[in-house]
């Protein structure tokens, strides 16, 4: 097929005839393009809004907390209570060693911080250094917890963001600050700035994170903890270790292995499998209603391309007469289809771009929100594209066959 200045004339000459056709089945074309990318897009973006909630949150934890047995075992009946011990921590590091970090929690809630004039609520949480790997902290200003810390009892503590924007409201490192969580003063040593929803014992913008064994002491806890947090080796799936992890537990401290109730369990592992699960099944639903849209506004096309052709059968008549080839018909209908999608597309595209990128504005414009991308990526634009070509090409094969198959002398005797 060879085209040349006139063929591309005589196809706009067309489009232009049928502009009233054009418009209506291009729109079709175009809502779809629109209809796919904008969801492609906004999916996305809903996607890493959702992933914020669970910033920082390591995806192969477990977290064990004690709960009220319900099961009678060896001659103790159900409803008892039972408290984990550090010495929970060291068997399971023994027995376990899947495991790559087990650590102990302690907590203290409604405490109030105060640093001058200023206060806030705030909870106390008493923890190891390796804490971090369990909840990584967004370290703004100073340091996170260590092992010096630990090892020499110092009264050190790193607040939340919510607990540093109320004590120190003109802003600046507060690093080496002391402020008065309750009735012990603390050095301020670092403040986290983990905006994620999901954290252990309350939310990490409103602890003030302290050593493990100053909490202990200070609120008398003995040998007594909280709960314990758990991380997997690399390659470990936590819920392989759940059983382990409940009888051995269940063993020391003398309830019912099965009695699942008796402690709460908590696998952050089958949090975000529901969460990838979720969003799989979004992404195929987004690609079937935006693929099935512009499958319709395709068919809308080869339909006004098949009336244009039955119109334009003098036309077409003539031009064969007077020594059109079949692929010069065959050019100029495909080419029709091709240019009606392609601009169709490219509209719906760039309309589809526009909208996200308000979306992303509106969405980030927050000042505390954490930036997150509404757009479709360059190649998934090319790729929409291309698809709208080998589409149009598509849609005009029937018209073209059609138009192909006109004789001369019938359309002569048509006119």
């Amino acid at each position: 097929m060879r085209f040349d200045l006139d063929t591309y004339r005589e196809i706009a000459d067309s489009l232009v005839r049928n502009k009233s056709r054009s418009l209506l089945t291009g729109f079709g074309v175009f809502w779809g393009v629109f209809m796919l990318l904008f969801l492609l897009g906004g999916g996305q973006g809903l996607r890493q809004l959702m992933s914020n909630n669970f910033a920082g949150f390591a995806t192969n934890t477990a977290v064990i907390a004690p709960s009220q047995t319900t099961k009678p075992w060896k001659g103790m009946k159900e409803g008892r209570r039972w408290s984990l011990t550090y010495t929970d921590v060291e068997r399971l590091k023994r027995m376990i060693p899947e495991l790559e970090t087990v650590t102990p929690m302690v907590s203290n809630w409604g405490q109030e911080a105060v640093n001058g004039a200023n206060t806030v609520n705030a909870n106390i949480k008493g923890v190891y250094a390796d804490y971090s790997k369990v909840e990584e902290p967004l370290i703004r200003y100073g340091r996170y917890i260590n092992e010096a810390d630990v090892a020499q009892e110092r009264k050190v503590c790193v607040i939340g963001k919510r607990i540093y924007t109320s004590l120190f409201p003109s802003g600046g490192d507060p690093c080496g600050t002391m402020i008065k969580v309750g009735p012990v003063y603390y050095q301020v040593i670092g403040v986290d700035f983990n905006s994620g929803n999901m954290s252990i014992n309350g939310n990490a913008d409103e602890a003030v994170v302290v050593p493990l064994p100053v909490a202990q002491k200070i609120y008398h806890r003995g040998n007594t903890i909280d709960l314990l947090c758990t991380c997997g080796r690399s390659g470990v799936k936590m819920s392989s270790l759940e059983d382990r992890m409940r009888h051995i537990i269940a063993r020391e401290h003398g309830f019912d292995p099965t009695d699942r109730d008796a402690t709460f369990f908590l696998n952050t592992e089958q949090i975000f499998a529901i969460m990838d699960n979720l969003f799989t099944g979004l992404s195929f639903l987004i690609w079937l209603v935006g693929l099935g849209t512009i499958l319709a506004g395709i068919i809308g096309v080869s339909n006004i391309m098949m009336v244009t052709v039955k119109e334009r059968t003098t036309e077409i008549g003539i031009r064969r007469a007077i020594g059109a080839t079949p692929s010069n018909i065959l050019g100029q209908i495909i080419m029709e289809s091709i240019s009606l999608t392609m601009a169709a597309g490219s509209f719906g595209i760039v309309f589809a771009v526009l909208l996200l990128s308000l979306l992303g504005s509106i969405v980030n414009g927050r000042p505390d929100a954490v930036p997150v991308d509404f757009q479709v990526s360059f190649w998934t634009a090319v790729v929409s594209a291309l698809l709208l070509s080998i589409l149009g090409v598509i849609a005009g094969l029937a018209p073209a066959s059609r138009a192909m198959a006109i004789k001369p002398v019938d359309a002569m005797r048509d006119e």
